[in-house]
């Protein structure tokens, strides 16, 4: 019987990673793998109401502590309620961010201990990590001519931010290369899903599922 399997994606804003996972989800269903999408922040109704506090209440000022805590309360409520069960079912589960977001953003970014971050957010998900991590990587010019949605509150932040964010990413993802894998961004969707399938049917192939990355 196969064994349920955990992915994350993650990057900055513009990579298309959310486009990516709704590639890969479709994909994987049309290969009749039984398959959870979530999102971090939101998923659930607590989640998306921390998620519109720490992404859109610009009327507060959010310490950047207090900002990593409320991603990181959000994270704990998708984990309960939508992920460990869905893996518990014996289900792949595609997540658009997790925890790497956080060390990211409010660590390698934010002036936070990156190392502290990961501990917390241990706790906050009970020791759960993505079995796989696909970071997307490319240059911010990129990134921010790809944009097309109004700016949060973590996009509109100026570039300095963002190259500090590209290059937390870049530095994690080769902390831990078990873990993480590094794609390309910046060739169209289909040519980065073309990888996203390959890499992800690698380790489906590994844990008992019967997938190609042609189907």
């Amino acid at each position: 019987m196969p064994s349920p399997v955990f992915l994350s994606f993650d990057g900055l804003d513009g990579t298309g990673k959310s486009t990516q996972c709704r590639l890969l989800v479709d994909w994987l269903a049309g290969q009749k793998v039984p398959v959870t999408a979530c999102a971090d922040p939101g998923g659930t109704a607590v989640g998306q109401e921390l998620r519109k506090l720490v992404l859109f209440g610009r009327e507060h000022r959010i310490a950047t502590a207090t900002e990593a805590l409320l991603f990181m309360a959000s994270r704990a409520q998708l984990v309960d309620e939508v992920i460990r069960p869905a893996l518990d079912r014996g289900e792949v589960v595609v997540s658009d961010r997790f925890s790497l977001a956080n060390v990211v953003y409010q660590g390698h970014a934010g002036g936070m201990d990156p190392a502290g971050l990961w501990a917390v957010a241990a706790v906050a998900t009970g020791g759960l990590e993505p079995d796989l991590t696909l970071v997307f990587d490319a240059p911010l010019e990129v990134t921010l001519a790809r944009r097309t949605r109004d700016a949060d509150r973590l996009e509109e932040r100026d570039r300095e931010y963002q190259q500090a964010v590209r290059r937390g990413f870049v530095f994690e993802a080769g902390r831990r290369p078990d873990r993480h894998r590094i794609v390309d961004a910046t060739p169209d969707p289909d040519a980065v899903q073309r990888v996203v399938r390959r890499e992800v049917a690698r380790l489906l192939a590994g844990r008992g599922w019967d997938v190609s990355a042609d189907g």
